[in-house]
């Protein structure tokens, strides 16, 4: 697949990394001669220095042949009118976009981004995505990880083991024996720096980061037994008063009698978000000022978010909020390195925006009947959604039958409307969606498996 990636900052470098890790024809075009050269330094991609919404320069980029394009500049403009011409001009099959001004994506101008007006096949919002994020993360404290599939019916969650859990040390063979209320298939576990795909005589550790795939209405209980006693939280701080900030305070306004406090540093936008949040509460000031922090409540509320477009903002901002009494901290972080280091100075949580849109646009490259997709820890696993067709080699007989690869586990499956865990015996059907993890060298297996065949026509 050849795949023109315009735009060379950190989300435009992350895409065409991962690509070209796969083995796409990659080419990235950028406007800063320095981003270019630094890009085609480091990974094995073509680069073009011009501005991605000329003709002439998508031309030099080879869209004649592109089978996409992914236009993840700063500028919104530039990426919609770069769509516009990869189709009018290049007939280029599929156009993603990244749109950033909430104006463009309000709903009663739904139809603009259509075939018969811009054609973008894909619209990604990096910050209603990251938003959302946090409203999960909010509402599942124990997590440190969570992305819902088949229509938010099944979860994918991510915890940290302590050495209270009462799982440790015990065969996963033995688990479900041993807490019946425990419904999750373990699909993954982090072990230092790798991921790998748990065995039935595999036991867990302390410190292990595990990933579960679960009912929705299940997890809560899944959550409590492996050892986590967090509670929702009453009283939220958010620093940040961005599009992030507003969008995430206005969803928790309509969640329920909860305090939310707003420390905003431009004096201007700390007023116009006052005007159109009901009950929260707005405060102009810095996020990294102790005193506006206790003029928040820091020393009595349960969580701090930290969601201004400054990573040592975010992550000193919730240091100093957690010394001063807040509980838990969860911090937007853009610079991938910064992420790992976050739990050594007490942040419980971390956003990572890039691996959410590098998900959403993976969906899109894939192929077979993949409906969503997430990413664990730079690419080294992917959670998986996809619908079962008829002529998929898993239809049709017990997954003992099957001979799935080594890398991959199903963690469920929706028929209908339930949600069930398999188990050796379990026979997939066709139109089931099957949620699983597969290890980085099994995703094109992954594919081949619900690929559409000749047959299925």
């Amino acid at each position: 697949m050849r795949v023109i990636v315009c735009g060379a900052g950190r989300v435009g470098y992350g895409i065409a990394s991962r690509l070209a890790q796969e083995k796409f024809d990659v080419t990235i075009i950028d406007q800063n001669k320095e981003l270019v050269r630094g890009v085609t330094e480091r990974i094995e991609v073509r680069g073009v220095v011009g501005n991605g919404s000329y003709p002439d320069v998508l031309a030099e980029a080879g869209a004649k042949d592109a089978d996409m394009m992914i236009a993840v500049t700063y500028s919104d403009e530039v990426n919609i009118v770069a769509a516009q011409i990869a189709h009018s001009v290049f007939n280029v099959p599929t156009k993603i976009a990244r749109i950033r001004a909430q104006s463009y994506l309000d709903t009663k101008y739904a139809d603009l981004f259509s075939r018969a007006h811009i054609p973008i096949d894909v619209i990604i919002s990096p910050e209603q995505e990251v938003a959302e994020t946090v409203l999960q993360k909010l509402s599942t404290p124990g997590a440190f990880e969570i992305k819902s599939f088949a229509d938010g019916r099944i979860w994918a969650v991510g915890v940290r083991l302590t050495e209270d859990c009462p799982i440790l040390s015990t065969p996963l063979r033995h688990v479900a024996e041993l807490f019946p209320e425990l419904n999750i298939t373990i699909v993954g576990v982090q072990r230092g720096d790798k991921v790998f795909r748990p065995h039935s005589d595999d036991q867990l550790e302390s410190k292990d980061n595990i990933f579960f795939v679960a009912d929705r209405a299940k997890v809560e209980r899944a959550l409590q037994i492996l050892g986590d006693s967090s509670t929702k939280a009453r009283r939220v701080i958010i620093v940040g008063g961005g599009n992030i900030g507003f969008h995430v305070a206005r969803s928790l306004e309509k969640m329920g009698s909860m305090k939310i406090r707003i420390i905003e540093k431009n004096q201007k936008r700390a007023g116009r978000i006052a005007e159109q949040l009901e009950r929260t509460v707005v405060l102009h000031g810095d996020g990294l000022d102790r005193e506006v922090l206790r003029e928040a409540g820091a020393q009595d509320a349960e969580t701090i978010v930290t969601l201004t477009n400054n990573d040592q903002t975010n992550v000193l901002s919730a240091v100093i909020a957690k010394r001063e009494g807040t509980r838990r901290a969860m911090a937007l972080i853009n610079e991938s390195d910064y992420g790992p280091l976050t739990r050594s100075v007490g942040i419980d949580r971390y956003i990572d925006p890039r691996a959410t849109t590098i998900s959403t646009i993976l969906q899109h490259v894939r192929r077979g009947r993949i409906k969503g997709i997430f990413t664990l820890l730079d690419g080294q696993a992917e959670l998986i959604d996809a619908i079962a067709l008829e002529t998929s080699p898993l239809v049709g007989e017990p997954l003992r039958k099957v001979a799935l690869p080594s890398g991959v586990v199903i963690g469920a499956i929706l028929r209908g409307q339930e949600v069930m865990l398999p188990n050796a015996e379990t026979v997939v059907e066709p139109g089931d969606r099957v949620v699983l993890m597969a290890l980085r060298e099994n995703v094109k297996d992954v594919e081949q498996m619900f690929r559409v065949s000749l047959e299925y026509f």
